[in-house]
């Protein structure tokens, strides 16, 4: 049943609610839920954080019911996505921008990352080259939140064309010269420019104002949150530890390739960057301490929804137990019937969102 909130959001915002969130492909995305979690936004709610953003399509749902969303991960490549989509209400790339970004490489010296790692490991040396130019050239675009679109479409482009759609591991030349997967997914041989400039259209259409002030971070959510104030509603999508896809492992090429690291160890078959960043929620040692500070760092928030998994750690009801100082909690289950990637979300396990409220 759909609350009153969204209801009012549905008639008095038709022209945001017809706009599309492109559709991503990444492990854990809480695109398919949208809906389901949309029906526990409170009517009196205006001010919403959504605290673990990762490919922000809650934080574009809110954007789209008119709220001034506030959009955090402390992951760069998906910050740029908040910046592009969340925080950016006008600038679209134009053929003049993407002309730019097609120009050769401005600095071959120091341009040259891609070609030099992933090069023969997730694309062929061209390929990797056009993207070292297209990097070179990201800073010649007029603002930040061109410059936004362009990573966030880059790096969409970079998902659809590795087979699964990570890099976490060394496959993806072995498959795109198999037949038959190419058969079931031409992406694997189609050129980066030509994905890049089918999916730009898709990006550029969700560009939108919606009226409020939204904002996109990157940064650790506990250093955040006591800057914030006047917030109505946060939503925290944090890793499911012990049962989340590793988000550095599977997609650490994004993160390397938007901050364009030289001073990094990489190590693996993938070349993953290391040391990987700490966010506080992803390993058993932590997570308990850094939940207890996002729930007192938070309690002057009113409402909360946690989204979260059966097979998790901690488990549900330590979890609700760690809540309850501060919030009435009810629990809401949604069974996965097919796996979608992760221990977590295999069929049988069941996806839950916590409804705190004061």
């Amino acid at each position: 049943m759909i609350n009153s909130a969204t209801q009012l959001s549905l008639f008095s915002y038709p022209d945001f609610m017809d706009i599309r969130f492109p559709k991503p492909q990444y492990l854990g995305a809480k695109y398919i839920h949208g809906d389901w979690i949309a029906r526990h936004i409170p009517d009196d709610t205006n001010v919403v954080l959504d605290a673990f953003s990762g490919s922000q399509s809650i934080g574009f749902l809110c954007k789209k019911l008119g709220k001034a969303v506030i959009s955090n991960d402390f992951l760069t490549f998906n910050s740029q996505i908040g910046k592009a989509l969340i925080e950016n209400g006008n600038d679209i790339l134009t053929s003049e921008d993407i002309e730019i970004l097609f120009s050769p490489n401005s600095n071959p010296d120091e341009y040259n990352l891609m070609e030099s790692l992933f090069s023969d490991l997730f694309f062929v040396r061209e390929e990797a080259r056009f993207l070292d130019a297209f990097r070179s050239n990201v800073s010649y675009l007029e603002n930040e939140y061109k410059q936004a679109l362009a990573f966030a479409v880059i790096n969409r482009a970079m998902t659809r064309k590795v087979t699964m759609g990570h890099f976490a591991h060394t496959q993806a030349l072995a498959y795109a010269a198999n037949p038959e997967r190419v058969k079931r997914n031409r992406s694997l041989i189609r050129p980066l420019k030509d994905i890049f400039l089918e999916l730009v259209v898709e990006y550029n259409d969700a560009v939108f104002d919606n009226g409020q002030k939204c904002l996109s971070y990157n940064e650790n959510i506990l250093d955040l949150l006591p800057s914030l104030a006047n917030i109505d509603l946060a939503y925290f999508d944090p890793p499911y530890c012990d049962s989340h896809a590793d988000y550095q492992g599977f997609y650490h090429l994004l993160e390397t390739f938007t901050n364009y690291w030289k001073d990094k160890e990489f190590v693996n078959g993938t070349k993953r960057y290391s040391p990987k960043k700490e966010g506080g929620f992803e390993t058993k040692k932590d997570i308990v301490s850094s939940f207890k500070r996002l729930f007192a760092l938070s309690e002057n928030i009113p409402y909360w929804l946690i989204s979260y998994n059966d097979r998790s750690y901690p488990s549900i009801d330590e979890l609700v137990g760690l809540i309850r100082p501060y919030r009435s909690v009810r629990v809401e289950r949604k069974l996965y019937t097919a796996g979608r990637g992760g221990k977590g979300s295999v069929a049988g396990s069941s996806e839950i969102l916590l409804v705190c409220t004061p």
